[in-house]
Formats: C-alpha cells, structure tokens, sequence
C-alpha cells in the first residue's frame, strides 16, 4: 500500500465520522438553535437586513467608501465581497454538480433548509467576530473563531484552558484547510477546465496562476479587498443572467424541476423502504455537506474577513453574514440547479442521471444545451473567476489563522508557501485534496460550533440591544465590541 493510498484510506475514515450524522445534527441544529433563540430574525427582520446590505449599497455611502492609506481596516462593503469571494467559488458549480449526482434532485432542498438555518449561523459568527476582535501590532482588525473560543469561551470560570485549546485546534485545522479547499482544489479545477477547453498546458496556467496570486495575496488584506470588490460583483452578475437565461428558456420546465427536488428530498416514489432510506439519508447528506461547501456557515471562517471592516455595530456585519449565505446558496447554488435539472440531464421521475458528466463537466454540459461551444467556454472562464477569487479569500483565512498561531510577524512565511502551492495544485491530480477539504471543514466547523452555542447568550444580548436601539428606538446603551474592556485588562495585568 502506498503513501496515498494510506493517507486516503485514514482520511475517509476520519471524513465518515466528522461528517456522520452527530456532525450534521451539530451543524445544522446550532443554526436551528440561533434561528428559535433570536426570534426568526432572518424572517422577521429581512426588510432590515435587506435594507443594510444590498439596500445600503445604493444608498448609504459609508458602507462602499473606501478607507485611508493609514486605516489598516477594510469597508463592509469590501468585507463581504472578500467573503463573498472565498464562499461564491467551485462550490456553487462542482458543488451543486456532485450534490445532485451522488443525492438526486433532493439533495437540492436539503441545501436550502441548510442555508436557511445557516444564515444565523453565520450572522452569529460574525456578530461574535466583531465583539471580540482585537487590533494586531500593525493597526489591522483580527477575529474569529480563535478569538471568541480563547475570550468568549475561555472567560468563564474553570473554561480558560478548554477554550485555548479549541481557538489553537479551530487555527491550525484552518490552516491545513485553506491549503486544500482554498488552494489546490481550486487551482486543479482551473487548470484542469483551461486544459481541456482552450488546450492549455496546466503548468503555464499554474505559472501564470502563481504571478497573479502572488502580487494581490502578498499584498494583504487591503489589496486582496480591492481586487474581490471588482471581481465578485462582475462574475456573480455574469454567471446569474447567463444562467437565468437558461432558466427562462426552459420556463416550462420548472414545475416539473420542484416537483422532483422535492419528491426527491423525502424519496416519495413507490420504491422498497430500504432505498427510500437510503435515497433520503444520500440526499440529505450531500445536500448538507454540498451546502456548507459552497457557503461556509458554520466553518467559522468568513468571520476572519467580516472581521477586518470598519463597523462598529456587530449586528451590522451580522446581516451582512445573512446576505453572503442567501446569495451564495439560496440565489446562486438554486440557479446552478435549476439549469441542471431543467436541460434534459437528469430523469426528473426517477432523479437518475442521463448524462455521464460530473462536476463541472455537468453545468459546462447543461450551458452547451443552450448555447453550443460558447457554453462551456462560458463556464470555463466562470470556474475561472469563482476558483481564482475563492483562492484569494482563503488565502486571507489562512493568514488570519498562521497568524494566531505564530504571530503578525511571520504571516508572510505563510503566504509565501501558499503561492507556491498554487503551482502543486495546478500541475497534479488532487482528488484526494477535494476529499481532504471536506474533512477539514468539518473539523474547523466542530470547535467553532462550541464557540457559538457556549457564546449564544452574546449574540442574543447584542441582537436584543440592537433591536430596541435601531427598530424599537429605544435609549439604551450600545453594545458594540468588548475590544476596550479586553485591553484595559491586559494593559492592568501588565
């Protein structure tokens, strides 16, 4: 038995039982929790959440505007399109693609309900990112998880060491993910789909790949900011109407394109009760795993880069996190699905596939229905985009997490070795990277969850205060970021 071959065997040993079913439970009922403990607050407030971040786009200058040479933060507005830029990636088209061939058209709905809940994952993520993040030695914002579990966690009573542990475990298995689901996974899908569209060899693309990655990842945050502002708006504009027009085109489709997503998700045909089980658990499965893939709720690690904007109002970067899960999944992830099942790919009675093709084989098939060549040149250059930004957002997570673990100082080590790996991801047959990013995220996820739910009380306090504040206007003191607190007892211990 080979080095890989061990390595693979003890991988999808360890990815079973990370993504078994006490994982999902964990996941998705973390979201459930905060959904019930604030109120619905996705539903019941969704004007207000509309309203300050896609609403304040057009109308709230402060949320865009750029901030100074010697501000080190970023604007919202950056933030989310730098998240944004590490969630909207392969997922929503590898993704979407491996959930519906490995689960059927159910898988679909079960992404939804993974989304919905998810979206109060990570406005809690978020909303604890800003309270207890802390200014580095350069003058940059840093939060997160490891923050949260160490000063959230870590402060109650006889829990000081428990949540140093779970922050230094949340770091590190950051790191070894960012290498994976960030990097080489990425890269290889780029390579791979520039290869066989345009006849491209993998090594100039992962040469040409490394120089682009080099000059805005070594750059840090702030340069990093400024190229996903202008790259995700483009491609997640392109990549909506190229696909809407498939949609639109194939219109009398969608009835029966719902009626298998859901006849799907709970397996309702006349089958044997024992595959009905098995169709629900696969679509369940894959719905969920495919759905924290592609918007990260949950992982604890777009709060990194919600992290480093220059709000002061937690529930504000918290809406934000609702908006990045409902456009990542619920707007982008369902049109990827909807061009699948609607061009004749897959039997919608029987959820079996037609087509061979996988991956992003499959969306690159189902544009080619449409548009001929053009089509999977289109999705070619899409994959491009969507890998290539993820990269660079990843690239920032990773930082973020070396940074903890080793210090502000030696973050350019990390970035360095990461360019360098671009090339190894680009040049080699990363299957087992795709199987590794998964169980990665699942142990990034396990020390992150225990930081939301033992901090939940926070963020219920936080969304409390902000509500009498904000909607009920009521005069009560702002509950903004313990920032000062921490530092005036670090400055007194000193």
């Amino acid at each position: 038995m080979g080095f890989l071959d061990l390595v693979e065997r003890i991988n999808n040993a360890v990815n079973g039982f990370v993504w078994g079913i006490p994982m999902l439970v964990l996941l998705i009922g973390t979201g459930i929790m905060m959904t019930f403990r604030t109120g619905f607050f996705q539903l019941t407030h969704i004007g207000e959440w509309f309203r300050n971040t896609i609403g304040a786009i057009f109308s709230d200058r402060n949320v865009t505007a750029h901030t100074g040479k010697e501000d080190k933060s970023i604007s919202q507005f950056q933030s989310l399109c730098t998240a944004l830029a590490a969630t909207v990636g392969t997922g929503n088209i590898a993704g979407v693609s491996a959930a519906i061939v490995s689960g059927g058209p159910g898988a679909v709905f079960w992404m939804w309900i993974v989304s919905f809940f998810g979206m109060m994952t990570n406005y809690s993520e978020n909303v604890l990112g800003i309270f207890y993040r802390r200014k580095n030695e350069r003058g940059e914002w840093c939060g997160g998880a490891m923050y949260y579990l160490r000063d959230g966690l870590g402060s109650r009573k006889g829990f000081a060491t428990i949540g140093k542990v779970l922050a230094w475990m949340f770091a590190f298995f950051c790191v070894i993910a960012s290498f994976g689901i960030g990097n080489m996974s990425q890269v290889n899908t780029i390579a791979a789909n520039i290869n066989k569209t345009f006849g491209i060899s993998n090594v100039i693309v992962g040469i040409l790949l490394v120089i682009l990655s080099a000059v805005v990842i070594i750059g840090g945050i702030k340069r990093i900011a400024s190229v996903t502002e202008l790259l995700v708006p483009f491609m997640a504009v392109a990549y909506i109407v190229g696909a809407l027009f498939i949609i639109i085109r194939n219109i009398g489709m969608m009835p029966a394109v719902l009626a298998s997503i859901f006849k799907g998700a709970f397996a309702m045909r006349s089958v044997g009760g024992g595959i009905v089980g098995y169709g629900v658990m696969n679509a369940v499965t894959w719905g969920m795993k495919r759905g924290v893939f592609s918007n990260e709720a949950g992982l604890g690690s777009s709060v990194m880069v919600h992290s480093a904007s220059n709000v002061k109002e937690p529930v504000a970067q918290g809406m934000w996190g609702i908006f990045e899960v409902f456009a990542d999944t619920i707007v982008i992830c369902s049109i990827t699905a909807f061009v699948i099942l609607s061009t004749g790919l897959v039997d919608l009675n029987t959820g079996v596939m037609i087509s061979n093709s996988t991956s992003t084989a499959l969306v690159s098939e189902a544009f080619s229905v449409v548009f001929g060549h053009y089509g999977s040149v289109f999705i070619a250059i899409a994959v491009f985009l969507f890998a290539y930004s993820t990269t660079l957002g990843w690239s920032e997570y990773g930082t973020r997490a070396f940074e903890y673990l080793f210090g502000t100082d030696k973050v350019i080590i990390f970035r360095v070795i990461f360019v360098c790996f671009i090339m190894v991801g680009a040049t080699m047959n990363l299957q087992l990277a795709w199987d590794l990013s998964d169980t990665f995220n699942g142990l990034m996820a396990i020390p992150n969850l225990i930081g939301v739910i033992s901090c939940s009380g926070t963020v219920i306090l936080i969304t409390k205060n902000y509500i009498d504040r904000k909607i009920l206007h009521k005069d009560v003191k702002p509950l903004y970021s313990n920032w000062e607190d921490i530092q005036a007892e670090q400055e007194a211990a000193e």
